[in-house]
């Protein structure tokens, strides 16, 4: 027979659970690789991750800027996340994926990166003691997972918001 509980108990663990859910979801991060760079994204900010459709190219746009992507009928603007950084442009083929990052923000925008590699814990880092770089503001805390490989967090906000980033044009 079924354990009998007042509504005031059932509310109040229900308020607890809803409260570690909330904790946990802060504290996930979504891991991508983008050229040989692992960055990890708070799961808030994360946006979907979707298999890379037919991108149009854009004529007159930076290298980095790949194109627009339809995404249920709505475009995105796609920035190659490793050639922003002055890395080997990605193939937007195999295990390459876009993150929409700007869905949050109200922007139609998505990172193509090499692979998403699934949610982490933010225990699971240590921070790797070091100089931030004043001129990207979007590259956060440096971090070390145990098997020793550097990951570095990724300011979406601070992403969407820079000026290089919204300037696609070429020039």
């Amino acid at each position: 027979m079924a354990k009998r509980i007042s509504l005031h108990e059932f509310q109040a663990g229900l308020a607890r659970r809803l409260a570690e859910a909330r904790d946990n979801r802060a504290a996930a991060l979504l891991a991508v690789q983008a050229g040989n760079q692992n960055w990890l994204v708070d799961l808030t900010e994360a946006g979907e991750i979707l298999s890379v459709p037919t991108l149009a190219p854009v004529p007159l746009s930076q290298p980095w800027f790949r194109g627009l992507a339809s995404v249920r009928g709505n475009l995105f603007g796609v920035v190659d996340f490793a050639a922003f950084h002055g890395d080997k442009p990605i193939p937007p083929a195999g295990q390459a994926r876009l993150q929409l990052v700007g869905a949050k923000h109200n922007l139609n925008c998505a990172l193509l990166v090499s692979r998403a590699l699934g949610l982490r814990s933010l225990e699971d880092f240590e921070p790797i003691p070091g100089s931030a770089d004043e001129s990207s503001p979007w590259v956060g805390e440096k971090l070390q997972d145990a098997r020793g490989h550097a990951w570095t967090r990724l300011k979406v906000q601070d992403l969407l918001n820079h000026s290089r980033f919204l300037d696609a044009a070429f020039t």
